[in-house]
């Protein structure tokens, strides 16, 4: 299956050693519209990721960082300013004005600038990324086929789904929606986040969500078989080729440490995709971990530490898979993979895999009047012992040019 994924140069993820000159970042925020692929669209962020843009930008700034911003001193209560809008134009003007690392804190797609813009293409091997290959993403956000790729491979564990069409009186979906296992849940193909996401208990709201809801949105739609046991979320970061120390690089630290795990791998060949720590998600709202712009990640998730995640084999179990989609998809940037028990009642029951998240939000603190946000990932990081300045510090540490990044695709 990993031979599917093709590149004509090899994949060279750089860190940055201190007698490197500093790079100069640029954040991009969502203003293109995603594409209709198969019929499909992925729904807009509201604010177009504005939001955790002005976090990363400001942190970084704060750590002494070189950031490039659109506005020349961005008011730190605001989230606008902080970050260029991810048009050709507004890229260009990015690199113009002398960024030489895009933080592509945006949904990416096959005919994103980033991707086809000839303007782009005399900085593109010198200007280093940190996001995922275009035209991965636009395969990789349908869930559909990243589940299709998973199952196919035989190493990993996931629910069983099904793809329903529109229109709902169709005879097919009629005799789909007779055969499924209720409880279900009905979702996106090509979700963000919780948007969409319902637990449907019975034939009846099944219908009514997918006709007043995800219908509406697209011709097509996945149900999903319910896991109603405990649910968490990994955190799988890209690997780091280099044994050169990078000045930023975060120290060590008492607890469970990715460099110290990255350490003892770098004279392997292979590139080593590492876990954080998983989080464990609580307090759902009708059996669905409510959408993050609505209940605070902090408000009902945590991190688990060292001694419990030693205790549970299953935890090991599940991280290691999580590892194995990342290096199955060959992800250029963290990726977040939510799990989830199959039973509630019973306590050995295996973690299944129910979506990959090409873009985890980065949200975090640091921010005047922000200082209680935070996101799922930098929760991991926190138990890794790394604040949010760190874990953005690493990822900046693993960069891609653009050159590269647009020769990775699937063949």
């Amino acid at each position: 299956m990993l031979r599917s994924i093709r590149t004509t140069k090899s994949l060279v993820i750089t860190r940055r050693s201190s007698s490197m000159t500093r790079p100069k970042v640029a954040v991009l925020y969502q203003a293109c519209d995603p594409p209709v692929v198969n019929g499909v669209r992925k729904p807009k962020k509201p604010g177009g990721y504005q939001d955790s843009g002005a976090d990363i930008a400001y942190v970084l700034r704060s750590r002494g960082v070189d950031v490039l911003t659109p506005l020349p001193d961005p008011n730190p209560r605001r989230d606008e300013g902080w970050c260029f809008p991810d048009t050709e134009a507004g890229i260009v003007a990015a690199v113009k004005g002398g960024a030489t690392t895009l933080w592509a804190n945006t949904i990416l797609f096959a005919s994103h600038p980033l991707q086809t813009s000839s303007a782009l293409d005399v900085y593109a091997p010198q200007v280093k990324v940190i996001g995922q290959p275009p035209l991965l993403v636009e395969q990789y956000d349908d869930k559909n086929h990243v589940n299709s790729l998973l199952r196919d491979s035989g190493a990993f564990t996931l629910p069983r789904s099904w793809i329903v069409h529109s229109p709902i009186t169709s005879t097919s979906v009629n005799n789909s929606l007779e055969n499924l296992p209720y409880p279900v849940v009905a979702k996106p193909i090509r979700g963000r986040g919780s948007h969409g996401v319902k637990l449907c208990r019975d034939r009846a709201s099944l219908e009514d969500h997918l006709s007043s809801v995800l219908f509406k949105e697209s011709p097509s739609a996945m149900v999903e078989e319910f896991l109603s046991g405990p649910e968490a979320t990994v955190t799988v970061m890209p690997p780091l080729l280099s044994s050169t120390s990078a000045s930023t690089s975060p120290p060590r630290s008492s607890s469970r440490d990715l460099s110290d795990h990255q350490q003892s791998t770098q004279t392997r060949t292979k590139p080593t995709y590492t876990a954080l720590p998983i989080v464990l998600r609580f307090n759902h709202e009708d059996g669905i971990a409510p959408y993050s712009g609505v209940v605070a990640v902090t408000a009902n998730s945590r991190a688990l530490p060292k001694d419990e995640l030693d205790s549970n084999p299953r935890y090991a179990e599940i991280s290691r898979q999580c590892e194995r989609i990342a290096e199955l998809l060959r992800v250029t940037a963290p990726i977040r993979v939510d799990v989830r028990c199959f039973d509630d009642r019973d306590p050995n029951s295996k973690f299944a895999v129910f979506d990959v998240n090409m873009k985890p939000n980065m949200t975090g603190p640091g921010r005047p009047g922000r200082e209680d946000q935070s996101s799922l990932t930098a929760i991991a990081a926190v138990a890794l012992g790394w604040d949010y300045p760190r874990l953005l510090l690493r990822m900046l540490d693993s960069t891609t040019t653009l050159e590269q990044l647009r020769r990775i695709s699937i063949k």
